[in-house]
This record gives structure tokens, C-alpha cells and sequence, in this order.
């Protein structure tokens, strides 16, 4: 090729993200997050937890410069709301009153991950990351007008993501999760003393519980997980999942592969009672964050899930110096034990003007109540006053 021959910016629909090369995604600026790394990503389509039977088909958005890849939305064609945790039943029930179809629809997400982080990814050191993210805009909503999808969402964005998306006219969403910040604490001890005095007291009582239960915890990575510890882990997330009626879409081939490829930043807190596995706990961690993502045990016992789902997690933050614990969606209870709102951010855009109005109206009242909640959850703030 001569000097002055240029190669061509083009976009492409993916749809087998195995085909991208590992080498090439890590160019990517994805901040460290697990969830949107390779290994992640190509587990769910590899390992068959995702797939058209299950409503999720890769439809991934992506730019090239030749053969090199520049940006890249994670993408499916969506046939049903399941494993997406901003939730639009009410939605898709109003396009079905009005004889529509609101599915299949497009949406921008990591499945079965309810986990902030970058959706239009774009690669480091570029020139015009702004540019490449609007790229992958238009192509997102070219989808939706050439093959009549109903709409495109772009679930749990970055802050990065936000220009692009709120410049394309998207209607903004936002909700709550319950992170817990590390302020330099030195021990569990010292985040304690942080504590007023009843909310310090209860979580010394169901630690208290648990270990007078006779029960001991140890990590262990991916790396070190062995064949009857994997058989475990998805066994009790199963029995989790069940217990609460709810579908336990990932399968024991994804936890393996991840933990496999994710090696240090795929995370178990297991418990045992008298040397027998009794329930685990499992994180990923990447970016100076700690989340969380599933637990299970064989025997339901006092405070267990907190010690091995929440303090389990805190002490390993604070041993590591991790800033951020996130232990997964909703859950009140959390900010008495240190978890605080943090504000998650979505966006929607629907092809039929009507219900893009009428949702858009919905949405400014939405922002209203939560803001209203937030200053509720205010008041059940768990920390000391410190003097200054």
C-alpha cells in the first residue's frame, strides 16, 4: 500500500463476538471492567447462556479502520425483558393495547448484568473517540428504522457514553443501586467506628452469629478453583435463583470459562462448617471495584448472606485498597450496613412518535419520584456525624 492510500472507516453488524480477536479488543478503553471484557462477553455466546432461543441475539455495533477495530457496542435483538434490570413490561404492555409490536427491540447491555460501565467502547489513544461513539449511535438507530425494530435501549452507561446517547435525542433513565465506598479505612474495625452506635452493633451481632455457627470463609480465584468447587458454585447460585422463582439463566460452562479466563479478578468467598463446603459467595473484581454478583448456600442460616455477600466483600476491599464495592441491584437493606445510592443511568429511544412522547412524559415524572426517594433514603443515612 502506498503512503497515500487510506483505509476506509467502516461499520459492521457482529454477530459471533468469538470472532473478534482478544488482542485487538484490549486496544479498547474499557477501564478494567470484567464485564465488558473479552473473556466475559464471549462466555455468555461460547457457553450457550445466550442465544435466539433465549431471547438474546448478538447483533453487536462495531467500526473498523480496515481490519482493526476502533469501537464497539456489546448489542442483541431482544425478544423478551428478562435479564436486563431496567425494567419496561409496562412498556411493551402499551404497544401491545395499541396493536403493536414492541418486540424484538435492540438493546446495548451486557446480559444478566446489572454493573455500570462503557457501552460504546472506543479505542484507546483514537483521535475522535467522541466521533466513533456517534457512529455507533447511528448505526444502533439505522438498525431500528431498516429491520423496524420498536425501539433501542442503552442500559447501565458510563458518564462517557452520555454525550453521544443524550445528543441522538434518547430519552434519559435514571434508578439507584447500593454501592459501599472505601474512605481509607484500615480495617473492618475502623469502618465500624463509622458507624452510629445501633447500625455497629447489629453488624457485630450477625458477624457474631456466623462465626459462633462454626463457620470459616477462604478465597479463592478462578485459577485456583477446582472441578468440584465449580460443580458447588453454580449449584448454590441455581438454589438462589429457584428459591426466589426466578430463571438461573447462566450455565456451569460460562462459570468456568470465566473463571478460567479472568483468573484473579474472578473472586469466591467460600464457607464451610466442620471442613464441608456450606454456601459461597462470588465477585469480580477489575478498575478498583469490587462487585459483586452472586451467592447461594445448601442451608439457610442466620445472617450468612450478609457475612458472605456484604462483609465478606468490605473486608476484602479494604485489605486490597479496592474504592468501590458494588454488591449488585436494589436491596434497602444495604445502607444499614454502609451501602449508599449511587445513581445508574440508562437510555431509550423509540421509533413511534407517539409513545416516544408519551414515554419521555412518563420518564420527567419517574425523575421526580426518585429524586423524591433518594431524599428518603437520605434519612436512614448509617454514618456518624464527624465533627470538623
Amino acid at each position: 500500500m502506498s503512503r497515500g492510500d487510506q483505509v476506509s472507516v467502516t461499520t459492521r453488524i457482529v454477530t459471533d463476538f468469538g470472532s473478534i480477536d482478544p488482542g485487538d479488543w484490549e486496544q479498547l478503553d474499557h477501564g478494567g471492567n470484567p464485564f465488558v471484557s473479552h473473556v466475559f462477553l464471549a462466555a455468555l455466546e461460547s457457553s450457550g447462556t445466550i442465544d435466539a432461543r433465549s431471547g438474546w441475539t448478538p447483533q453487536h455495533l462495531a467500526v473498523f479502520e480496515g481490519d482493526r477495530l476502533l469501537a464497539f457496542a456489546p448489542t442483541y435483538i431482544k425478544t423478551n425483558s428478562h435479564g436486563e434490570f431496567v425494567f419496561d413490561w409496562a412498556w411493551a404492555d402499551a404497544h401491545h393495547r395499541h396493536g403493536l409490536a414492541y418486540y424484538p427491540k435492540l438493546l446495548t447491555a451486557v446480559p444478566y448484568s446489572p454493573v455500570t460501565g462503557p457501552r460504546l467502547l472506543t479505542r484507546r489513544g483514537h483521535p475522535d473517540p467522541a466521533g466513533l461513539r456517534e457512529r455507533l449511535v447511528r448505526l444502533a438507530l439505522g438498525l431500528c428504522e431498516e429491520r423496524g425494530f420498536s425501539s433501542w435501549h442503552c442500559n447501565f452507561t458510563s458518564a462517557a457514553d452520555t454525550p453521544a446517547l443524550g445528543s441522538a435525542g434518547l430519552l434519559s433513565r435514571g434508578d439507584w443501586q447500593f454501592h459501599w465506598r472505601n474512605r481509607g479505612y484500615g480495617d473492618f474495625e475502623e469502618f465500624l467506628g463509622c458507624l452510629k452506635s445501633r447500625k455497629r452493633k447489629n453488624l457485630r451481632r450477625e458477624r457474631r452469629q456466623v462465626s459462633e455457627a462454626g463457620i470459616e470463609f477462604r478465597w479463592v480465584t478462578g485459577g485456583e478453583l477446582d472441578e468440584e468447587e465449580l460443580d458447588f458454585i453454580h449449584a448454590c447460585y441455581v438454589r438462589t435463583f429457584r428459591l426466589y422463582g426466578n430463571h438461573p439463566a447462566l450455565k456451569r460452562s460460562f462459570f468456568a470459562c470465566t473463571a478460567a479466563g479472568l483468573g484473579d479478578r474472578f473472586l469466591v468467598a467460600l464457607a464451610t462448617r466442620n471442613g464441608q463446603p456450606l454456601a459461597m459467595s462470588l465477585f469480580l473484581a477489575g478498575g478498583g471495584r469490587l462487585y459483586g454478583r452472586y451467592w447461594g448456600s445448601v442451608e439457610d442460616l442466620p445472617a450468612l448472606h450478609f457475612e458472605a455477600a456484604y462483609y465478606q466483600g468490605i473486608e476484602y476491599a479494604i485489605a486490597n485498597g479496592i474504592d468501590v464495592f458494588e454488591s449488585g441491584a436494589q436491596g434497602e437493606h444495604k445502607i444499614s450496613r454502609g451501602f449508599m445510592p449511587e445513581r445508574t443511568r440508562s437510555f431509550h429511544y423509540l421509533r413511534e412518535d407517539a409513545f416516544r412522547a408519551a414515554i419521555g412524559q412518563y420518564l420527567d415524572r419517574e425523575q421526580a419520584w426518585q429524586a423524591e426517594y433518594r431524599e428518603q433514603l437520605a434519612e436512614h443515612d448509617p454514618f456518624r456525624e464527624v465533627a470538623t
